[in-house]
């Protein structure tokens, strides 16, 4: 492990110094490189995994988390596992190996996290390559560099869809206004500006006198730990909140719009993202105040009719009762921790995606989004 400091560029893309993860080789062979979110904002230190289990291991314990990164990091998980097999059998691997070892390892990551789709949106998407490439009748080892190549494009993707759905975000953000967000939606859960914080960090960089009021966003703090660490680097004026605050702030006129991110968004529009954004959705609305979903189309998931489907993350009840191992409450009690909610579609004012600004209906406008043969959508509506 390493520590290492570092900030953003003032250019088009973050600077690469601090980011979530990227491939390596050396000396020592091929790993993924993966920043421990667990111990920010006190330390940045860097992980070297160097097999798929280590990968499943960090994103179980949000080592790495945001759905865009930690699909992104199985995709690397699958290429690990890949190379620890021709490690281990060389030229003696056959292609029935190959895609028994990369089903195994896909089974592996799929679990760690089952509500954010991108996860098992990546792991298809790689699967898919190697079956297509091994019918194919491609040699392991070639395979093997096909299946890098294929990660490395989906982290390229995602870097720009990030960008465009800064830009498309951007423009519905005014100067002078005062944001809310929820989460950590930026660099750290992305390989670019982020979802709901890209919008932020280009208007910032337009000019665009804001201020960003941020959530803690209990159990983990997200929001105090990662989303406040990433703002102040980039010099955006912010204020942390804690979660229960959003309501107080609101009801004084301080929240021109509230924006968050997604973690599977259902074919009605129904989004499931961090606990906490359904109140404030319903918050929002009680205010008049627009409530914006920021994620690729990765992310969305017309396979489920709506969020009654999307299943939802139950996580360990000591994440509630401890921060960071000092106990905050009573042994013994009863604790429910989920880690995500769903805000149904009605309470969304708009879906922004790389491809454009999707409003209801949103059963018709995601699936133009998402069709094959979609052209980007230049023209924005009015706020």
């Amino acid at each position: 492990m390493s520590t290492v400091a570092g900030g953003l560029e003032h250019g088009s893309e973050p600077v690469q110094r601090v980011r979530p993860l990227w491939w390596q080789e050396d000396e020592r062979g091929c790993a993924l490189m993966l920043l421990d979110q667990t111990l920010l904002p006190q330390q940045v230190v860097y992980s070297r995994l160097e097999d798929e289990r280590q990968v499943a291991e960090a994103i179980k314990t949000l080592k790495v988390r945001g759905a865009p990164a930690i699909g992104m990091a199985a995709a690397f998980g699958l290429v690990l596992a890949l190379r620890r097999l021709l490690a281990e059998r060389g030229d003696e691997a056959s292609l029935a190996e190959v895609l028994a070892r990369l089903e195994e390892a896909g089974v592996l990551l799929a679990a760690t996290r089952p509500t954010a789709v991108n996860l098992s949106w990546a792991i298809r998407r790689l699967l898919g390559c190697a079956r297509q490439l091994a019918g194919a009748g491609c040699r392991p080892g070639d395979l093997g560099r096909r299946l890098l190549e294929e990660a490395q494009a989906i982290a390229a993707e995602d870097r720009a869809a990030c960008l465009r759905m800064g830009r498309y975000g951007e423009a519905l953000i005014a100067d002078g206004d005062q944001l809310l967000t929820h989460c950590n939606t930026g660099i750290l859960a992305t390989a670019g500006w982020g979802t709901a914080l890209a919008p932020m960090y280009l208007a910032h960089r337009a000019g665009k006198r804001i201020h960003v009021f941020v959530d803690e966003t209990r159990p983990v703090l997200q929001g105090a730990r990662l989303t406040a660490w990433e703002l102040q680097q980039e010099g955006v004026p912010f204020t942390l909140i804690t979660d229960n605050m959003a309501g107080y702030f609101m009801r004084r006129g301080r929240i021109a719009a509230v924006f968050v991110g997604a973690d599977r968004i259902a074919a009605n529009g129904d989004v499931a993202n961090k606990i906490g954004t359904y109140s404030l959705a319903v918050l929002a609305q009680a205010h008049g105040i627009p409530f914006y979903v920021v994620a690729p189309c990765s992310t969305i998931d017309l396979d489920l009719p709506s969020g009654e489907e999307i299943p939802l993350e139950q996580r360990d009840p000591r994440e509630v009762t401890a921060i960071r191992g000092v106990s905050i409450a009573p042994d013994g009690i009863s604790v429910a921790n989920p880690a995500f909610d769903v805000t149904p579609h009605t309470y969304i004012s708009a879906i922004i995606t790389e491809r454009g600004v999707a409003r209801a209906p949103y059963s018709v406008a995601l699936r133009g989004l998402c069709a094959d043969d979609h052209h980007p959508i230049e023209k924005q509506a009015e706020r």
